[in-house]
C-alpha cells in the first residue's frame, strides 16, 4: 500500500506524493489518541519522491513555493529592463538614420532610407514600459507621496489611512484594466501605419498594467495588515 499516490486538498494539489512507509513513521497508539512525530519531510534518495507527514500537516515545501513566486515576481522586472534597452537602442537608431543616413543619401545620391518604424517602436515600448513600471512602483512603494501629515498620526490611524490608500490603488488598477480592455477591443480591427501591427497589442498594455496594479495593491494591503515590508513599515508596525 506504500508508494505513490495523488493527493488533493482545498486550494492545494500534490500529484505523485509519496506516503511514508511504516519504518519511517513511528506511531504511538493509546486508547483514544494516536500521534505521529512532527518532523520535516525528507526526500527519499531512491525514488526522489517527497515523503509527507499528513498528520503533521506538512503538505507543501515553503522554500520551493517561495522560489516559484520569486521567479514569477521577477518577470515584470525583466520585461521593463528589456523594454528600456529597446527604447534606448531605438532612439539611437532613429537619430543615426535621421541625421547620418539622410545626409549620406543626399550627399551621394543614394535611395533614401525609410525610418518611420522607429517612432512606432518607441511609442509601443514606452506604453508598455509606463504601465508595467507604474505597477512596479506600487509594489515597491516608490511613487511620490507626502508623508508630513500621516507621520504625525498614531499607528492605528496611520494603518487605517494606508489601508484606504491600498483599496484606492486596487480600485484604480481595476478600472484601468477594465476600460483598457474596452479600448483594446474597440481598436482590435485597426492597424499601425508603419509596422502594420494590430493596435489591440498596444492598448493591451493598459490592461496588463491595471491588473498588476490591482494585484500589487492587494499585496500591499496584506503587508499593511501584517506589518511587514515597505508598506507595513510605513504603517508604523515592526515587520
Amino acid at each position: 500500500m506504500w508508494g505513490k499516490s495523488s493527493f488533493f486538498a482545498p486550494g492545494l494539489a500534490w500529484p505523485e506524493a509519496g506516503l511514508c512507509p511504516p519504518e519511517r513513521a513511528t506511531v504511538t497508539t493509546s486508547r483514544s489518541t494516536a500521534t505521529a512525530p512532527k518532523s520535516r519531510p525528507r526526500m527519499s534518495p531512491s525514488s526522489r519522491v517527497e515523503c509527507l507527514d499528513f498528520e503533521a500537516g506538512q503538505l507543501y515545501h515553503p522554500r520551493a513555493m517561495r522560489a516559484r513566486l520569486s521567479w514569477i515576481g521577477a518577470i515584470p522586472h525583466v520585461v521593463i529592463t528589456l523594454l528600456m534597452i529597446v527604447v534606448i537602442v531605438d532612439m539611437l537608431v532613429g537619430v543615426f538614420l535621421r541625421y547620418v543616413m539622410t545626409w549620406i543619401s543626399a550627399r551621394f545620391d543614394l535611395p533614401s532610407i525609410r525610418f518611420f518604424w522607429v517612432e512606432e517602436v518607441g511609442e509601443w515600448s514606452l506604453a508598455w514600459l509606463t504601465f508595467i513600471g507604474a505597477a512596479l512602483g506600487v509594489r515597491r512603494g516608490i511613487h511620490f507621496s507626502v508623508q508630513l501629515v500621516i507621520d504625525q498620526f498614531p499607528p492605528a490611524l496611520r494603518r487605517a489611512v494606508l489601508v484606504g490608500q491600498c483599496l484606492l490603488i486596487v480600485t484604480f488598477g481595476s478600472l484601468v484594466a477594465w476600460f483598457g480592455w474596452l479600448v483594446a477591443d474597440l481598436n482590435s480591427q485597426s492597424f499601425s501605419p508603419a509596422l502594420v501591427l494590430n493596435l489591440w497589442w498596444l492598448y493591451l498594455s493598459s490592461v496588463v498594467g491595471g491588473v498588476l496594479m490591482a494585484v500589487y495593491g492587494l499585496i500591499a494591503l496584506g503587508d499593511v495588515l501584517r506589518g511587514r515590508g515597505h508598506w507595513g513599515g510605513a504603517a508604523g508596525v515592526a515587520g
